[in-house]
């Protein structure tokens, strides 16, 4: 929940308090505009980091931070696979999205 005008040195000076930094990626998408990735050097600073900065307020934002969570991901790109192959079955046999049978087009 990042302002979206933040600028990457300004997420440095505030995530850098909780320890080494090794990377920051801003969102740069219309979907990922106010998120970043903050890769700390040790997950303790990381656990800190998240501790002290959930519900800080920066500019008038307040920061959500979490940690990342490769499960959930995975989710979202096996239900993505899943949703692409019922499309895929649903073409092959003429199916609605209720699975009943398209009614045949007269030509």
């Amino acid at each position: 929940n990042l302002p979206f005008e933040i600028k990457t040195e300004e997420m440095y000076d505030i995530f850098g308090k909780y320890g080494a930094i090794r990377q920051i990626r801003k969102g740069n998408t219309k979907e990922t505009r106010g998120t970043a990735y903050v890769v700390y050097e040790d997950i303790y600073d990381a656990k800190n980091a998240v501790d002290h900065l959930s519900g800080f307020n920066v500019a008038n934002r307040y920061l959500i931070v979490l940690y990342y969570n490769t499960t959930k991901l995975n989710k979202k790109q096996d239900q993505k696979k899943k949703e692409e192959d019922l499309r895929e079955v649903q073409a092959k046999y003429n199916l609605n999205k209720d699975g009943t049978q398209k009614e045949e087009e007269e030509p």
